[in-house]
């Protein structure tokens, strides 16, 4: 597997010399552990699903931080993806779910995506200060949930992010990481299937459909064009309006971890909230056991793709 493009050396502790004690982060987390993997007694198939926004613990510490109510502060959460895609696990592949939540940390952007201006002190030339996800308010360390409610009052200490960095972003991606290795290792590919969740609001096209889905690959860049068709094929054989790479097409784990040329395969799915939940209480719809079994079912026909479809692959250039 490529080696990760962000790594912390001895540089970065002469810059943040007092923060590498880390007693904040690591306490929101001493009890509930940030991330778990769930898996059965055997990984039996080469996928592994990733739920990196589902996270519903917020730490008091956090929540005092913070200027909106416990209710607000969920806005961003992709509520109960971890439980509709669950049903892959009895399949044979395991979970990796984050228990903390996407207020608290973004695990799906690069590790030093910070806005300067959410620090009390000026954060290092080598942070990505101007992304689009940084202006949108949506960095490492998001200023903003739902849309555009201000998280904080006032400015964080920039040791505040590089606790949260150290003691969960880097963790988590060494977890994912070794999961990916070792499944490669072991079936000669892997595929990972990255969850997530979007408003009831998102329209496409000039239609302003709404679909119930949107599969992203990075415009054919992280994952075989089988996979793709495929995922979508059987979404929409099930009766669902599925859209494809608009406007969701991956974010940083999809991109960064998806290397179909070397048998590593990324796919990002996105699932409609309006068709499980109910947004603004936060409960659980009707409708959602008939999704959970949908998507097991979708799972185990995504899982049953032969083999040649992840390997024998034209040769392109990365």
């Amino acid at each position: 597997m490529r080696p990760a493009r962000w790594h912390l050396s001895n540089h970065d502790a002469l810059v943040f010399p007092d923060s590498f004690k880390l007693k904040t982060a690591a306490e929101d987390f001493s009890v509930v552990p940030p991330f778990e993997i769930r898996s059965g007694a055997e990984q039996r198939v080469p996928f592994l699903f990733n739920s990196p926004h589902s996270g519903r613990h917020y730490p008091d510490r956090f929540l005092a931080m913070a200027r909106l109510d416990r209710n607000a502060i969920r806005r961003s959460e992709d509520c109960y993806v971890d439980e509709l895609f669950g049903g892959a696990v009895a399949l044979g592949a395991p979970m990796l779910a984050a228990n903390f939540p996407r207020a608290y940390l973004d695990v799906n952007r690069e590790p030093w995506e910070l806005d300067p201006r959410m620090f009390a002190e000026p954060v290092p030339s080598f942070c990505n200060i101007r992304s689009a996800r940084v202006a949108g308010g949506l960095g490492t360390v998001p200023k903003l949930v739902g849309e555009g409610l201000e998280i904080y009052a006032g400015r964080l200490p920039l040791a505040e992010a590089v606790a949260r960095i150290e003691a969960v972003y880097k963790p988590y991606h060494e977890t994912l990481k070794r999961l990916l290795t070792r499944t490669h290792a072991r079936f000669g590919f892997a595929v990972l299937i990255d969850c997530h969740s979007m408003p009831a609001s998102i329209r496409v096209g000039d239609s302003g459909v709404r679909p119930d889905f949107i599969v992203g690959d990075r415009f054919g860049i992280s994952a075989s064009a089988a996979l793709t068709e495929t995922a979508i094929g059987l979404l929409i054989g099930m009766g669902y309006t599925v859209a494809h790479n608009k406007p969701y097409a991956g974010g940083f784990i999809t991109e960064h971890y998806g290397r179909p040329v070397r048998h590593l395969h990324a796919l990002q799915i996105e699932v409609n909230r309006g068709l499980y939940m109910n947004e603004r209480t936060f409960q659980k719809s009707a409708g959602f056991d008939a999704l959970a079994d949908d998507l097991a079912q979708f799972s185990a026909d995504l899982m049953a793709m032969p083999n040649h479809h992840f390997i024998d692959l034209p040769l392109a250039a990365e």
